[in-house]
């Protein structure tokens, strides 16, 4: 297929209006998600219990946690690696399948090694899918509506955290066996996963790159009867035209000829794919984490990798050490697992916020002003005192960071081109897991050395980078297809516009 040929693929799937194959695959991915963050988040719960239950020390603890996050780092560059190789649909099914097998294991294990090995499979499984999941909903859902549905999926996905926060809260305490029942929530993510067999197809632009062209159209053609459109070639031409993106003629010629196999467009192809445009030969070349580090990709996911780092660093250790700083601080919070627990209901609260906004404006505008807000929200929250004080501003945090979720996931995902698009968001997003593990250590040397309102401090001035990066480095794509979003034209133009303002 040639690449004007994806590009009407792409067309054709941004002009769909909203319709039951979009909600379909917003239930599946979301539910599957929620049941994930419930597993993920479930340790934090449930630690204390296996502390006394089979007396394990703080370090013991820390080891769990740290193998987790290893088994996330994995299987989001794996998730990302086989999603470019092997197809989106095959992959996600794969480490939906690691997943459910391993929260079994989470429930029957006996011993602090056995909860380790199931702990780093859960977390390979659940990050794996997770990435793919990302790409998914961005290269089914038209242009406008792509922040929107992401939101929505993220949203009902970050019920995951209250879900499991309240379950320690009423579970463990009164059982010996309550934690068991904690890591039994996750295994409700089976129903979804057997949705996403049935509702998810393959998606056709993956397909397109990979010179697959009959089953792409055939896709295409399903979601479109799904959306009740018909005559959908007359109408991809006549949408074409008004959208006033150039190229009438040349695109209603490639819509005809595509499926004839020129050679001599299949050689313009190939030389269009290396300049950096969508691969579409034969036999394109495979992803591969040198593609991210040399090349047309390498300036994108240097940017990306940035936000992710600096924005879950962030999260990470605002969530991870705010309620140990308060107690070491000499603030005294009656009810901590309550208090938790509360804190973790504001982030699905967070994430139906951000709805509204996330297709209006320009994504790295609006990331920015998020970024600022979290800022000025955390140095009031290390100035204050006053209990009421920290409860309204820790939740105006959580509100905050959960808004910046959605729009962090669905720009990874809309700057790298399809033939690349997992593997680079996925390996930026396994890459904050691993920067991550130094947050522990940077927050207590500044805590010990600066005192509790510097980390605040420092965690505001972290919140301001990821959203500095995107407006100062970062191409626009708000509303954009996602073909033209990563042509090499597209991205010069914008740095080139950048420098001249």
């Amino acid at each position: 297929m040639t690449t004007t040929g994806a590009s009407a693929l792409g067309a054709r799937l941004d002009r769909l209006p909203l319709g039951p194959f979009h909600r379909r695959l917003v239930i599946a991915l979301a539910g599957m998600i929620l049941f994930e963050w419930v597993e993920t988040y479930s340790f934090a719960f449930v630690a204390p219990v296996l502390r006394t239950q089979w007396g394990l020390s703080l370090s013991g603890i820390a080891t769990i946690v740290g193998i987790s996050q290893l088994g996330a780092f994995t299987g989001g560059i794996a998730g990302g690696y086989l999603a470019d190789r092997i197809g989106r649909r095959r992959t996600m099914l794969a480490f939906v399948t690691v997943y459910c097998a391993a929260t079994a294991l989470c429930i029957a294990v006996q011993n602090p090694w056995q909860l380790m090995t199931a702990r780093f499979a859960a977390h390979l499984g659940a990050q794996g899918m997770a990435v793919v999941a990302i790409v998914v909903l961005t290269e089914f859902v038209p242009a406008t509506a792509r922040g929107r549905l992401q939101t929505y999926k993220v949203a009902v996905g970050s019920l995951g955290i209250p879900i499991a926060a309240w379950a320690g809260y009423f579970f463990v305490p009164h059982w010996t066996w309550g934690w068991r029942l904690v890591f039994a929530l996750g295994l409700f993510g089976v129903v979804f996963a057997w949705l996403i067999r049935r509702w998810v197809p393959e998606s056709p632009r993956w397909l397109a790159s990979r010179g697959r062209a009959e089953q792409a159209e055939a896709v295409v053609r399903e979601i479109e009867r799904q959306c009740g459109v018909t005559s959908r070639e007359t109408e991809a031409r006549t949408d074409a035209t008004d959208a006033g993106r150039g190229a009438e003629t040349e695109l209603r010629t490639d819509a005809t000829d595509a499926g004839r196999g020129a050679e001599t467009e299949l050689r313009t192809d190939a030389t269009d794919a290396r300049i950096g445009a969508e691969d579409t030969s034969r036999t394109p070349p495979r992803a591969r984490i040198r593609h991210l580090l040399a090349g047309p990709d390498r300036r994108t996911f240097l940017i990306i990798s940035a936000m992710w780092v600096t924005g879950l660093l962030t999260y990470s250790a605002y969530n991870t050490w705010t309620p140990t700083l308060l107690s070491e601080n000499g603030l005294e919070l009656d009810d901590t697992l309550l208090l938790s627990a509360a804190l973790a209901t504001a982030a699905p609260v967070g994430a139906l916020i951000a709805v509204p906004f996330i297709d209006r404006w320009d994504r790295r505008t609006t990331q920015l002003a998020l970024g600022l807000l979290t800022a000025v929200t955390l140095v009031l929250f290390g100035l204050v005192r006053s209990q009421a004080a920290i409860v309204v501003l820790g939740c105006v945090a959580s509100l905050l960071f959960q808004m910046a979720v959605p729009f962090l996931q669905v720009y990874s995902a809309e700057v790298f081109p399809t033939r690349i698009r997992a593997l680079g968001s996925g390996t930026a997003n396994a890459l904050s897991r691993i920067f991550n593990f130094a947050a522990p250590t940077l927050v207590a040397a500044i805590f010990a050395g600066l005192g509790y309102t510097a980390v605040f401090v420092f965690l505001a001035a972290l919140s301001l980078v990821g959203g500095c990066v995107a407006v100062a480095f970062g191409p626009r794509t708000t509303g954009m297809s996602l073909e033209d979003a990563t042509t090499p034209a597209h991205q010069s133009v914008t740095t080139k516009e950048k420098a001249s303002s």
